[in-house]
Formats: C-alpha cells, structure tokens, sequence
C-alpha cells in the first residue's frame, strides 16, 4: 500500500485542483515576469473571497485577460472592461477588474525601471526565499515585514489590490517565502529549490 502523503492542513479536502495547486505550484520559487503577473491578478482577485472560488476561476482568468500578458491587459478599453463585467468566468468586481488593467501599467513601468518585475519583487528577500520553520499551519503568519514594505512600495507606484495580506499570500504562492509546515511532504523540496 502507498505511503500517506503528508500536506499543508489548509490543502487537505477542499478539491483536487487545490491539492494539485499545493503540490505543483504553492511555495515554488518563481521567476518568470507572466507568472507574477497572473498572481498578482488573481491574489487580488481573491481579496474577500476564498481562494478555491479564484482556483475554479483560473481558466476564465486565464482567457479574459489575454494569458496574463500585462502589455494586452495594460491596452484594455473601457469598453473591453464594460464587457468583462459581463463574463461569469471571472470575478465580476468591477474595481478588481479596473484595477488589473492599471496594474497590469503600473507593472510594465517596474518591468522599465528593474529590467523585470522578477529582478524588482524577489529584492524585497534578498533574492532568496525565506525558508520558514514552522510547524503548525496555525503559526503561518498573515502579513511579515517583507510584505509589509512590498506592499507599501506598490501602493506607491500606483497598484491597487496589494494590502499587506494580499502581498503575503503573493510570496506564499510564489515561493518568495517558503511556508509549507516541516511536516510537509513539499516542505524540503521547496526549500531545495531557494538554494
């Protein structure tokens, strides 16, 4: 008989897709500038809402907003944002979509100035992932001081959707900080892959 795999708790019995998200992509250090792009748009996305719903939502994320392309996005009209406020496959919010066409601006004028937003958001931990040690999702902060001054640094440049919390679980998602529980069977991995 196969070996029960241990996992984050949060990640156990919600769906397949979160399973599957928690063992592929959550905690893996990444670097590609579209990437960053599309967590940015979907953590924001999130704001209130359960991230299973912006899971669910990816694939319509992914379509209405041009494969996560920030210089499409950052061309979209009024009259193509009027539209997207009639598209079920997303979140119908009209200020969380509003907001992913200045973000996706605001995001090419860091891409100018840093060369990439990579370059610019992984400056914020040294360019390294925090490796977190701890051992209950219990002690899983919302917010740390990284987050705290990203955050603030993002305001600052025009982006909206970025809150403290929201920027926090951005680094979780994509490996900025690695907080897996040790117990965790993706916890060394991703520790691994920050050396």
């Amino acid at each position: 008989m196969p070996k029960a795999v241990t996992r984050c708790k949060w990640a156990e019995g919600v769906s397949l897709d979160y399973i599957e998200y928690h063992d592929k992509e959550w905690g893996v250090p990444v670097h590609d500038d579209r990437v960053q792009f599309e967590f940015l748009i979907l953590e924001g996305a999130q704001a209130g809402l359960s991230w299973s719903t912006i899971l669910n939502k990816r694939e319509g994320y992914r379509k209405a907003f041009a494969e996560f392309d920030p210089e499409k996005v950052a061309r979209f009209t009024k009259k193509r944002v009027e539209k997207l406020l009639t598209d079920p496959s997303i979140v119908r919010n009209r200020l969380k979509v509003e907001s992913t066409v200045s973000n996706a601006k605001a995001f090419l004028a860091v891409q100018k100035e840093f060369g990439t937003f990579s370059d610019y958001i992984w400056g914020f931990v040294d360019g390294k992932p925090i490796q977190n040690r701890f051992k209950k999702d219990s002690e899983v902060p919302a917010t740390s001081a990284e987050s705290d001054a990203l955050s603030k640094d993002l305001k600052k440049r025009g982006f909206r959707f970025v809150g403290s919390t929201i920027m926090y679980a951005h680094m979780q998602a994509t490996g900025l900080v690695n907080d897996h529980v040790t117990s965790c069977f993706r916890y060394k991995p991703c520790a691994a892959l920050g050396k």
